[in-house]
């Protein structure tokens, strides 16, 4: 490969890789193609990247960045699995593809600064997903609302029933 297609795969790569918020590694060896691209398919519709890349040139794009720390997992073929959204749903969709094509494996990933392990990328895959925790921070701040209206609620309501439970006093006295 000539050293200006190499420059510019370097490039695609970094401007790929900048921003993602977590990066999951597989090993792919022994997956047939028809899988491979169910599998691709299934990243994308998640708002997933997915791409196997050169180890040295994904190398060189990551060295001196946040990322450059997840380098010792780039061994062996390696298929790369990003997002620029959700942090869980690259780990999410790994760890299901990894239970069910048996020769797909999980080498690693990276996430907030830190590398993961395999075992810490099926941890990832736990965390709900934006759509989950922007509902969750949604119903936090109804909340708050919603039980101010019927506090204030409450008190003539209240009311209402003192003033009928005294008028059916009143009428089966009298």
């Amino acid at each position: 490969m000539h050293r200006s297609v190499k420059e510019q795969f370097i490039g695609e790569i970094k401007q790929t890789l900048d921003g993602v918020v977590s990066v999951v590694l597989a090993d792919y060896r022994g997956v047939d193609v028809p899988t491979v691209t169910t599998m691709r398919q299934e990243f994308r519709d998640a708002g997933c990247g997915y791409k196997v890349l050169k180890n040295t040139l994904v190398k060189i794009a990551i060295k001196d960045s946040d990322l450059e720390p997840m380098s010792a997992l780039l061994a062996g073929p390696t298929a790369v699995i990003w997002s620029k959204e959700s942090p869980s749903a690259p780990a999410k969709l790994a760890v299901k593809w990894a239970k069910q094509a048996k020769d797909f494996e999980i080498k690693g990933g990276f996430f907030e600064g830190s590398v993961l392990d395999a075992a810490g990328v099926t941890q990832l895959s736990t965390m709900p997903d934006k759509p989950e925790l922007q509902a969750t921070l949604l119903m936090t701040f109804i909340a708050a609302p919603t039980e101010f209206v019927k506090l204030l609620a409450a008190a003539p309501q209240n009311f209402a029933y003192l003033l009928d439970a005294r008028k059916r006093q009143v009428e089966a006295a009298g």
